[in-house]
């Protein structure tokens, strides 16, 4: 044990536990564990907007979720306690290396007054990925689940009823050490806050202008694209703002000197084709390359749209393709419509594209979207809400 001592500071805190803990795994730093929860309750609830004054992301609910970390004991008791203030020492990692990731879910209430999550084990799996990169601690998925459960559970008279009405969830973790050095952190905060939203768009379901952002790039190979890190989010306002002085309403991010579309605003990005030689329609988006987010909505389209859309007449792609593809595509006839997907809006349909100085029209054949864009909206909403049950996609909150 007197040499395991003497290597032991050799190491970052973190590897150190992980290392210690395989061959010792009595001293192993403990798991998150949803069975250990502790609530404490508001004494002070909060009122309840009407829904028609509901705006993203500016008011929450009475309760938040925490649990803390560090290298050596691992995961902390988990706490639900009244929303509050962070208090954080000015050196904390985060506010300088930014060490912070997120997740973005929802919660719905059905029609029998069940609160539902959508595929939240894929933001967890994700979440996991976003942590393992900037040398954040993992957790079990599940584990958390259970946890959201339990303040859903708790906050369930802000959860919205209604078509376009939910709960947003934004399951949060950051480096807390306190240190100005570059290193691991060697503490963590896991925090767990939500909102009670209306529509993402407050115009509603109506298409969208982009202009092709070609002088500013997203992400690009070998960087973090892919991952959901506060980072990548505050580098892409001043190109919104610029694009939105210029009348569009979102950047469509493009990459290379050939033009490759990868991700529209802050949602990935999908496009329909007409191929007058075989008479069929290809969706299309672009492929999980390390530079597109791996977006839930993103994966439940495709996989929807590959069991639900006939064969004989479609054809569902993940492939790079470029605004030039787009543009030709629009001059011939051939381009049917596109759309944004992500969690916020589900589904944005887009009317036109800006790209160096010249507009490709997009067509909207219902009037404020296509076709597609306007079922697969509609397939995904009946999942989300209960109306229909699809594999294991939609989760009931349960008291534990």
């Amino acid at each position: 044990m007197l040499v395991v001592k003497r290597c032991l500071p050799l190491l970052p805190r973190p590897l150190m536990s992980r290392s210690f803990s395989r061959f010792n795994p009595i001293y192993a730093p403990a798991s998150l564990n949803a069975s250990n929860l502790v609530v404490e309750k508001t004494t002070n609830p909060k009122p309840k907007l009407p829904k028609s004054e509901l705006v993203f992301g500016k008011t929450f609910t009475d309760h938040m979720l925490e649990v803390e970390w560090d290298a050596e004991n691992g995961w902390g008791t988990p706490k639900i306690s009244p929303y509050h203030n962070l208090s954080l020492d000015p050196s904390t990692i985060v506010f300088h290396y930014a060490f912070e990731l997120f997740e973005g879910m929802k919660a719905y209430k059905d029609r029998s007054g069940n609160i539902r999550t959508f595929r939240g084990d894929k933001n967890m799996v994700r979440m996991n990925k976003s942590a393992e990169r900037i040398a954040l601690p993992v957790f079990s998925g599940e584990e958390l689940q259970k946890l959201i459960d339990q303040l859903l559970i708790l906050d369930e008279d802000f959860v919205p009823e209604g078509q376009g009405y939910s709960l947003y969830i934004r399951p949060t973790l950051i480096g807390t050490t306190a240190s100005l050095g570059v290193s691991t952190p060697d503490k963590a905060l896991l925090y767990v806050i939500a909102s009670p939203v209306g529509p993402y768009y407050s115009s509603g379901f109506k298409p969208v202008s982009l202009e092709a952002t070609d002088y500013a790039v997203r992400a690009w190979p070998g960087g973090v694209g892919d991952k959901k890190l506060g980072a990548n989010y505050a580098p892409c306002v001043l190109p919104q703002l610029q694009a939105s002085k210029r009348g569009f309403h979102q950047n469509l991010w493009l990459f290379g000197d050939e033009g490759f579309i990868t991700e529209v605003g802050t949602m990935n990005v999908f496009f329909v084709f007409r191929d007058p030689s075989t008479g069929k329609n290809e969706l299309v988006t672009a492929p999980l390359d390390g530079t597109i987010l791996e977006g839930v909505t993103r994966d439940s389209i495709l996989e929807l749209a590959r069991e639900r859309l006939s064969n004989d007449k479609w054809v569902i792609s993940e492939r790079k393709f470029t605004i030039h593809e787009v543009k030709e595509a629009a001059e011939k006839g051939n381009l049917v419509e596109a759309f944004g997907a992500g969690t916020a809006a589900v589904v944005s349909p887009i009317k036109n594209i800006g790209f160096r100085g010249e507009d490709i029209s997009v067509p909207v054949s219902l009037g404020n979207s296509g076709e597609l864009t306007a079922q697969v909206a509609e397939w995904i909403r009946k999942i989300q809400y209960g109306e229909e049950e699809y594999k294991n996609w939609s989760r009931i909150a349960k008291q534990n």
